[in-house]
């Protein structure tokens, strides 16, 4: 079987993506400290982390990078792109303040899987649709408290069920149909 490194220092992001790309890939956590560009454009962002920490490798093995973000429809798509910036700084909580009052706090998690081989580069995206709501939950990670998607935050769902309609989830099954139609 061939190895698919994972740049990401989340261990549970490893997991999920070895749901969708086991059967033709061991993946592995590669620890790898990219330097993000500034873009509005997930793909723009995972595109060029992939290639980077493919260049800076030791091996001539394919890498995926993904980028993700919370985005609010009445704040034009806030934080988008620079969530992980957002949340480190303001925390989810303050998120919160801001969305609260918002008449409408219907918004989207996004994420798009950047896979390189060296050769070739290619970007897949999944999103999936909620509301932002007070803090909920002790699970997941990020944001997955205050993004409640049917009812319930993905901190409140188990990590299967969170796992089955995440946004990276979507990314990654899209990615895993391209790699099979790439082998036949």
């Amino acid at each position: 079987m061939r190895t698919l490194r994972f740049v990401t220092t989340n261990p549970g992001k490893v997991r999920e993506a070895e749901q969708y790309l086991s059967d033709v890939y061991d993946v592995t956590q590669h620890d790898y400290d990219y330097a993000e560009i500034q873009s509005d454009e997930l793909a723009d962002i995972a595109a060029r982390g992939a290639e980077d920490a493919y260049e800076a490798q030791d091996a001539d093995v394919p890498i995926i990078v993904d980028d993700a973000g919370l985005f609010v429809r009445a704040l034009d798509g806030f934080p988008g792109p620079y969530s992980s910036y957002v949340e480190d700084t303001l925390g989810i909580e303050r998120v919160w303040d801001l969305a609260e009052d918002l008449e409408d706090r219907r918004g989207a998690f996004r994420c798009t899987v950047a896979y390189t081989d060296g050769d070739v580069t290619e970007t897949f995206s999944g999103a999936v649709q909620g509301t932002v709501v007070a803090p909920r939950g002790d699970g997941g990670f990020g944001y997955d408290p205050i993004f409640e998607h049917d009812g319930e935050t993905f901190a409140e769902m188990d990590t299967e069920r969170k796992n089955a309609l995440s946004h990276r989830g979507r990314a990654l099954a899209k990615l895993a149909d391209w790699l099979a139609e790439r082998e036949n």
